[in-house]
């Protein structure tokens, strides 16, 4: 399992943050604030697999294309950026060695951050 920064899903990220789509939510908020399996299929059926994957900043290529088995850490709930989700996605990429992902996660949390005091 090779998986790997998906630069589609941070670029998208990076613009929410911008746009200031964005929850600013604490650390532990995640597990209430992620979407649901059926979310994510109706989601999936609505805008298709490409939007989909825009919404995780992880991605294995050597899964098929249109699985979700191809995406992880994920980063919102279809609408905006959770910052609880950054937090919690940075960490589990940490402790599972993905450095790129959590180097990655701790750029869109520093930007979230620095959102906060504009």
């Amino acid at each position: 399992m090779t998986i790997t920064v998906n630069k589609d899903a941070l670029a998208h990220a990076e613009k929410l943050i911008d746009r200031g789509d964005v929850t600013r939510d604490e650390r532990d908020d995640w597990s209430e604030h992620a979407p649901s399996a059926d979310d994510e299929n109706r989601y999936i059926d609505r805008e298709g697999w490409k939007e989909y994957s825009t919404w995780y900043l992880g991605v294995d290529r050597q899964e098929s294309d249109e699985t979700k088995g191809r995406f992880s850490f994920p980063m919102g709930d279809f609408r905006r950026i959770h910052r609880c989700a950054v937090i919690s996605l940075e960490s589990r990429a940490a402790q599972h060695d993905h450095d790129e992902i959590a180097r990655a996660a701790k750029r869109l949390l520093e930007k979230i951050d620095a959102g906060d005091e504009s």
